[in-house]
C-alpha cells in the first residue's frame, strides 16, 4: 500500500495487507512496519460501531463490475467492525446485514500484524468484485496518514473508484 502523499505518516515506514480467499472466507493480514508508533484504540466487545475511521482502521472496499453499487467494511483493532452498502458514490450508504459477522485478531508487541479479519462474502453478490484495500493509520503523536493500493487525485478518498484497482476473482467452489 502506500500513503497519501498530503498526508504523509510521521514514523511508520509501511503498511501492507495478505490477502487469502477460500470459497466465501476472505483472510485479511495488514501489517504495519513501525507498530510500535500505531495508536491502538482500547479493546472493546466485538460489535458494530459507527465512525471507526477517525482513528486507527483498516478497510475494505468491494463493487460489483458495471455497477455503481459497492461495500465497505471497517475493522478496528478494538475489535469493532463496521459493514455499508451504497448504491452510488457515497449515496444512499446504510448498514450491510451480515450472516456472519467478521472476526477481528489484534496482534501483540511480538506480533508483525496489527489486524487479523476473517470476513465471510457470502451475502455479496456472486462474481469476481473490484477491491480496494485501506487503512487510516493514526500515530502515537497524533499524525494521520491514509493508506491506500492508490489514490485519485485530491484529497484523500477511499470511496472513489478510482482506487478500487485490485480483483477479487469468483469464489471457486467445489
Amino acid at each position: 500500500m502506500v500513503a497519501h502523499p498530503d498526508r504523509p505518516p510521521s514514523a511508520v515506514r509501511s503498511v501492507s495487507v495478505e490477502v487469502l480467499w477460500d470459497g466465501d472466507e476472505l483472510l485479511l493480514t495488514f501489517n504495519v512496519e513501525g507498530l510500535e508508533h500505531v495508536a491502538l484504540p482500547d479493546w472493546a466487545a466485538p460489535s458494530r460501531a459507527d465512525g471507526l475511521w477517525q482513528t486507527t482502521c483498516c478497510e475494505l472496499f468491494l463493487a460489483p463490475p458495471g455497477s455503481d453499487a459497492y461495500f465497505e467494511f471497517n475493522y478496528s483493532p478494538s475489535s469493532q467492525w463496521a459493514a455499508y452498502r451504497f448504491d452510488s458514490y457515497r449515496a444512499s450508504g446504510c448498514d450491510l446485514q451480515l450472516s456472519v459477522a467478521p472476526q477481528i485478531d489484534r496482534g501483540d508487541p511480538a506480533s508483525a500484524y496489527l489486524i487479523e479479519v476473517d470476513q465471510d462474502l457470502s451475502d455479496l453478490p456472486p462474481g469476481p468484485l473490484q477491491m480496494s484495500l485501506t487503512a487510516v493509520i493514526e500515530e502515537t503523536d497524533g499524525t494521520k496518514s491514509y493508506w491506500a493500493l492508490a489514490h485519485a487525485p485530491g484529497p484523500p478518498d477511499f470511496h472513489n473508484r478510482a482506487t478500487f484497482i485490485a480483483t477479487l476473482p469468483a469464489p471457486a467452489h467445489p
